[in-house]
């Protein structure tokens, strides 16, 4: 596919499927797309894509299932399109290894907003002249970090527990960068979600309760990942009603 970055739709509805591919096009990716979960599942294995949009009701395999098996093989950015307004299916969503949702009817500017911050984030080592990365992922070349056994390096995107490489998405390698940075100061759930859109943590824009259960949820595939205990933390240590941060340091 050359230097193009590749957006792939998972929609099975017509009008949707060439509004994403609009919008895709327009933030200048090279858009592909798929009417079903199987067909999505295996254009995601054949065009490796930066981001891609999936549908919650296809005709054929659900997007929760379309999407752990997307993320067996595959980092890329996924955004769930759903027609359900409940929480538990948002909920689910991000569990089953989605970084950010919408619900349908949606605006397309959102979309694209979305898409354009979850594309500032590096998806590997960046190469900051040639990709136009952030001021963010410049300050942080070169950069690790090591806390009770855990080592995260910035440069190559990984992330190992007592020696043992972890298998993290981009939005919980984020997070979980964002925390070792900052040491034993809290951030906020807001302060999370405006790391998530790349945005300062001053910038007072808007965060809803929905965008800071999300960082929730986010946090406790976290954990799950790590093998920490909420009760007992080795690395993630939640400030209750607040926010998150390092558990201490180990003797």
């Amino acid at each position: 596919m050359g230097d193009t970055r590749v957006g792939l739709v998972i929609e099975d509805d017509h009008d949707i499927r060439e509004l994403v591919r609009v919008v895709l096009t327009q933030a200048g990716f090279e858009v592909r797309a798929a009417s079903s979960g199987a067909e999505g599942v295996l254009a995601a294995k054949e065009l490796d894509p930066a981001v891609i949009t999936l549908d919650l009701g296809l005709p054929d395999i659900d997007g929760f299932e379309v999407a752990r098996q997307i993320r067996q093989f595959s980092d890329a950015y996924i955004v769930m399109l759903t027609a359900r307004a409940e929480e538990l299916d948002t909920l689910i969503g991000l569990e089953s290894g989605a970084d950010d949702y919408l619900t349908k009817p949606f605006r397309p500017r959102e979309l694209r907003a979305r898409v354009a911050a979850m594309m500032r984030r590096p998806r590997s080592t960046p190469d900051l002249a040639e990709e136009g990365g952030s001021p963010a992922a410049a300050a942080n070349e070169g950069r690790k970090y090591t806390h009770n056994g855990l080592d995260l390096s910035y440069d190559s995107r990984t992330v190992a527990v007592d020696g043992q490489e972890l298998s993290l998405t981009r939005t919980e390698f984020d997070l979980l960068h964002a925390l070792l940075e900052a040491g034993r100061m809290v951030r906020t759930k807001a302060d999370l979600v405006r790391r998530l859109r790349d945005e300062p943590y001053d910038v007072g824009s808007y965060i809803s309760e929905a965008d800071e259960r999300s960082v929730e949820v986010h946090m406790g595939n976290l954990r799950k990942k790590l093998g920490d205990s909420a009760q007992n933390p080795r690395w993630l240590q939640t400030v209750r009603g607040v926010g998150y941060r390092l558990a201490p340091a180990e003797n």
